[in-house]
């Protein structure tokens, strides 16, 4: 059975080419456009990864890796987002994430990245 990805990510383009490339590369793939929804999925649906953008409506990705670490999930998260300085990258890794892409990135990179989780 092939792995299930959680995107949860607020600009439409990206979900679909999230989506298209990895449902192409054999993954199951379900995606939440806000904070708060994507936290409940996170909660219920038990994805084997998280593709977690940090902007977005309603709870930012920190604090929802923060609530999935204090409540012990333990699925791995690959954090993607434009959040590029030195501080964002330690913030997302010390909120719990597992790995840290920064937009624009290669798909190429994203997929080695996944498999590495």
């Amino acid at each position: 059975m092939s792995a299930k990805i959680l995107v949860i990510e607020d600009e439409e383009r990206i979900q679909q080419f999230l989506n298209r490339g990895l449902a192409y590369e054999g993954y199951r793939v379900e995606v939440a456009s806000d904070g708060l929804e994507g936290l409940e999925m996170a909660r219920s649906s038990g994805p084997d990864l998280i593709l977690l953008d940090i902007m977005l409506p309603n709870l930012d990705g920190f604090e929802i890796c923060r609530r999935l670490r204090t409540a012990n999930v333990e699925v791995p998260i690959l954090m993607l987002t434009a959040k590029e300085s030195i501080e964002d990258r330690v913030a997302g890794l010390d909120a719990g994430a597992d790995d840290y892409l920064v937009k624009p990135f290669s798909f190429d990179e994203l997929l080695a990245r996944v498999r590495a989780l």
